[in-house]
């Protein structure tokens, strides 16, 4: 364990900052994540940036889902992002199979930790959470969002994204596209 470490022990280090990754090179790292995700799921899911948060030595990035998922397609979507994840050779820590708000949680091989969990309304979200790195400034995310950014507005509302397959059997909402 480096020298760094032992101060950082109660805060979970996990050893990183000797193998010279900073808070920028984790947050990329955890768009990578994001993305190879959101790219494995189809049909596309609609989703916009969620806030970056900043801790002592991590850093989460967030994806919000504004496509509607249908009480009918949530197992369907945990499914695909459980079997994507194993075979990216993730490990499963927790999956909540309750009906109402689902989740699955997992741990990269390089340590960052990665969630997705359904929420009111079938909204998706998705979470990175880095191991302890060095601190640095972290830049805003790159990825393109595919839906509406809500830069300025205190909440991200609920799904607004009608889907002909993930939204099956809910509600039509404001906006449509398969």
């Amino acid at each position: 364990m480096a020298a760094g470490c032992i101060a950082l022990a109660a805060v979970g280090c996990s050893g990183n900052e000797g193998s010279g990754m900073d808070m920028q090179a984790a947050a990329e790292r955890s768009d990578e994540i994001l993305d190879s995700v959101l790219l494995e799921i189809q049909p596309e899911l609609r989703w916009t940036h969620g806030p970056t948060t900043v801790g002592s030595c991590d850093v989460s990035r967030r994806r919000v889902v504004m496509t509607d998922i249908s009480a009918a397609r949530r197992g369907s979507l945990l499914g695909v992002v459980d079997r994507f994840w194993r075979k990216s050779g993730y490990r499963m820590t927790v999956i909540n199979n309750d009906a109402e708000f689902p989740a699955i949680y997992a741990r990269t091989g390089d340590g960052f930790g990665v969630r997705l969990r359904i929420g009111g309304k079938g909204q998706a979200f998705f979470q990175v959470d880095t191991p302890c790195v060095r601190e640095s400034e972290v830049a805003d995310s790159t990825s393109r969002a595919t839906a509406p950014l809500y830069e300025g507005v205190e909440f991200i509302p609920r799904p607004n994204i009608h889907s002909d397959f993930w939204s099956a059997g809910a509600p039509e909402v404001a906006a449509s596209r398969s």
